[in-house]
């Protein structure tokens, strides 16, 4: 069986983010970038199953520019066995991506294809169901557990009302949540050794996918910052505050 998962290069999410003064987007000079918290997850749980002797091949594919080869070698150092990475020197949309994506997989043809659930970034959530849209695959959205059986996945999702249980046919697209898993560190000498494992890289305008942006930024701004409380002297004064719509901040 052969995993593709996805890797995405954002911000470290322990970096506080800074809106540029034109509020044209967010200032990423200089910036410790890392991966996708949620792409981690995806990573892990494909590693999990080459170590079960489930999966023979996991392959790491990255959408983004020169820079994103960082991340697919922390993936490689991980245990995935060789990179993927779609060369765009510019940000691009969902669609874009999701067009970029089933076009790799076209070549690469996986059993399963493994995303974080959503990008700390743009949090869309969209690109594991747009992927699983043009390909035509089953697809199963924020797992939180993932049991591989004889041609399918049953993939456990949380939901609502509780957990909702799917069984799905292979080719699969699974996108991962939270509680998938807890991703590995990388040693050192896994880490060297990734430095020796192949990333083909291709370049976003030569495969013959319309990328052209249909979404326009208007403005960027950072989110005001909240008011103190108050500290009220019982729930008599609460209530009151309360039925007369008084601001408690």
């Amino acid at each position: 069986m052969k995993v593709v998962v996805m890797v995405k290069r954002v911000a470290d999410p322990n970096v506080n983010i800074r809106v540029k003064e034109d509020g044209s987007g967010v200032d990423l000079e200089n910036v410790k970038m890392a991966i996708n918290p949620f792409c981690e997850i995806a990573v892990e749980e494909a590693i999990q199953l080459k170590d079960k002797g489930q999966a023979k091949e996991v392959v790491a594919v990255s959408v983004g520019g020169k820079d994103s080869e960082d991340q697919l070698r922390t993936a490689l150092a991980v245990g995935a066995d060789r990179g993927i990475l779609v060369e765009a020197e510019r940000d691009l949309e969902p669609l874009a991506v999701s067009k970029l994506i089933a076009k790799v997989l076209e070549e690469e043809n996986p059993d399963l294809v493994i995303l974080g659930k959503q990008a700390i970034d743009s949090e869309n959530s969209q690109v594991g169901q747009m992927v699983a849209a043009l390909m035509g695959f089953s697809q199963g959205t924020f797992a939180s557990e993932l049991t591989l059986k004889d041609g399918e996945v049953e993939v456990t999702r949380e939901v609502d009302s509780g957990l909702q249980t799917l069984s799905l046919k292979l080719p699969a697209i699974i996108t991962a949540d939270l509680r998938l898993n807890e991703p590995r560190y990388a040693s050192l000498p896994n880490i060297m050794k990734a430095k020796r494992k192949p990333i083909t890289t291709v370049s976003a305008e030569d495969m013959s996918v319309d990328i052209t942006p249909r979404i326009q930024t208007l403005q960027v701004e950072a989110p005001t910052d909240r008011k103190a409380g108050k500290i009220l002297s019982s729930v008599k004064e609460l209530v009151e505050k309360l039925r007369t719509h008084e601001e408690l901040i």
